[in-house]
């Protein structure tokens, strides 16, 4: 194995058997270790950095190209990490597969929770009134649960966020209808 088409920076150890595709970073940081186990395969331009600890890659996992893992833990013996995941902090269990584009140990993000007896957004848009104005609650239209207390997660859909687009941007117009100068001329 040639180390010409990667970089190495700090306290990293390789084992021979270990597949490294061309511009992949191994980096340690000062009173930090990367270990890289036999058979692991890294993707074409994955970056692996540990710092603060130990981040350890055990045999037979297998990064896809432009992975990112910064911090420390352990990518477990033969865990799949999916093309462009990044993982900040947090180790991956043996045997995982983690799907591609994934974002594991980022906590500045909250999912949003609520009381379970608000009403949500009506998943269509009411074409006869603004849309800031409440909707009085309906069995088809809310979202609610029998028992007081009960959280539930929000997840806003296609028709949520083109309601929302619509309200941000009222004069938009759909690409499918004519300009008002094309209808007179």
């Amino acid at each position: 194995m040639s180390d010409a088409h990667f970089f190495i920076s700090g306290n990293v150890t390789i084992h021979p058997s270990a597949a490294i595709a061309p511009g992949v970073m191994l980096q340690a940081d000062p009173d930090s270790q990367l270990v890289i186990a036999a058979g692991v395969c890294i993707g074409i331009g994955c970056i692996l950095h540990a710092h603060q600890g130990d981040l350890i890659v055990e045999s037979g996992a297998t990064l896809g190209s432009g992975v990112l893992v910064v911090g420390n833990g352990t990518i477990g013996a033969n865990a799949c990490i999916g093309s462009m995941t990044t993982i900040l902090d947090r180790s991956v269990p043996p045997q995982q597969s983690v799907p591609p584009g994934s974002l594991i140990g980022d906590d500045s993000r909250n999912v949003v929770i609520v009381e379970a007896s608000e009403t949500f957004p009506s998943p269509e848009p009411s074409p006869t009134k603004p849309l800031g104005t409440p909707e009085p609650p309906d069995s088809a239209h809310s979202t609610s649960a029998s028992s007081k207390g009960t959280t539930v997660r929000v997840v806003y859909g296609r028709t949520y966020l083109e309601r929302m687009m619509i309200t941000m941007f009222p004069h938009r117009q759909a690409s499918d209808s004519p300009l008002p100068d094309e209808e007179s001329g």
